[in-house]
């Protein structure tokens, strides 16, 4: 099971980035736990600066914008 955190405010485009990556979870058949993570100060530890972020298995993958569909692919695989 892939671990992933999507950090973030809940703006907007972090709640897009959240359902992207679940969407495609399911369309991969990979299984995750999926955390949204809005304190900024947990935020700032993981040395992001820009949202949303996204960390999978406690790495930091991805800071702002909404990754494209490959990004997540390649995330899950």
């Amino acid at each position: 099971m892939k671990e992933i955190k999507v950090l973030g405010s809940g703006c907007k485009n972090c709640e897009t980035t959240a359902r992207i990556i679940t969407a495609q979870a399911e369309r991969m058949g990979v299984a995750i736990r999926l955390e949204k993570v809005t304190d900024m100060a947990v935020i700032l530890g993981y040395g992001v600066m820009s949202t949303p972020g996204v960390v999978v298995d406690g790495r930091v993958v991805h800071a702002g914008g909404l990754p494209g569909p490959d990004d997540v692919t390649a995330w899950l695989s």
